[in-house]
């Protein structure tokens, strides 16, 4: 059986396609295990139960006893952790006994950036913005297609529907890329039969048809891509980026944002350092850290 040294950390990333938990005992080495879906808004019960059936796989994937692992200091980044009532809550379902509990954005970040100050531009299915500076960290959006999303594959779909009902409407000039939207839905009315039950998913199956479009030098294509990277840019100038950080464009759409944002944004554009689950380790050190303080 495997002894945990004072050292060992535990961090988990869980989002709502799947669960990682990873365990780091130092020199006695690096075990991880890769359960279902963990979001806690969603579902608060499924994902506590996912977690604690992580700890189980992985106190047997480790050989260390689950009762030891529950005494390693453990940070928790998950999808659906919406404030601190909802982060206590999970806490006292889990048998953790020095843990910290947060949403999925800071694990993401750290992961992007190690420990340099810069900003991350999420923009996948849905979006946040978040900037690290000074080993403070800042966040915006992520509030869910409803109420934001800005900039996300949903977003930018849902506005490409609206800009072509408003070229129905006769307000602009048709484009190639607002006749092949009408003619895959079917015409206006079908745009609205289906915007009014469609998934965020759903919605961002039309970004690659709308970033294709703005290649091609389309114009309502484009007009949509520079949607999106303006509110990039003014978000980023609100969090406070400064010329000289790093930003990192991370998620399936986020990296094509770049041509469109301005020079000083496109010269500070980089690679991610690490994924969420090294940024979840990386603030699994530093609360251990705290802890032995």
């Amino acid at each position: 059986m495997v002894e945990l040294r004072h050292d060992s950390i535990l961090a988990v990333d869980g989002g709502g396609t799947r669960c990682r938990l990873v365990l780091c005992a130092g020199a006695a080495g690096r075990w991880s295990v890769e359960m279902g879906s963990a979001n806690v808004s969603s579902d608060f019960e499924g994902a506590a139960a996912q977690i604690r059936a992580g700890l189980t796989a992985l106190a047997a994937e480790s050989g260390a006893s689950e009762e030891a692992l529950r005494d390693v200091p453990a940070y928790l980044g998950l999808a659906g952790i919406t404030g601190p009532a909802l982060a206590e809550r999970l806490q006292n379902a889990l048998p953790f006994k020095h843990v910290r509990i947060a949403d999925d954005r800071p694990i993401a970040l750290r992961g992007a950036l190690g420990a340099q100050d810069g900003a991350v531009a999420h923009c996948g299915t849905g979006s946040f913005f978040a900037l690290q500076a000074g080993g403070d960290m800042r966040f915006a959006g992520g509030w869910g297609l409803v109420l934001g999303d800005e900039a996300s594959a949903a977003w930018l779909g849902r506005l490409a529907l609206n800009r072509v009902l408003a070229i129905v409407d006769g307000l602009a000039p048709a484009t190639d890329l607002s006749a092949d939207i009408l003619a895959d839905l079917g015409g206006p009315a079908e745009i609205v039969a289906f915007a009014a039950g469609a998934k965020p998913v759903e919605f961002g199956r039309l970004a690659p048809k709308v970033s294709a479009a703005a290649e091609a030098g389309d114009d309502l294509g484009r007009s949509l891509m520079q949607a999106a990277a303006d509110h990039i840019a003014t978000t980023l100038a609100l969090l406070g980026w400064q010329p000289g950080q790093v930003l990192c464009l991370t998620g399936g759409i986020g990296p094509l944002y770049g041509a469109y944002l301005p020079e000083t944004l496109q010269a500070a554009i980089g690679a991610p350092q690490a994924t969420p689950l090294e940024g979840a380790l990386a603030l699994a050190r530093q609360f251990s850290e705290e802890l032995q303080a």
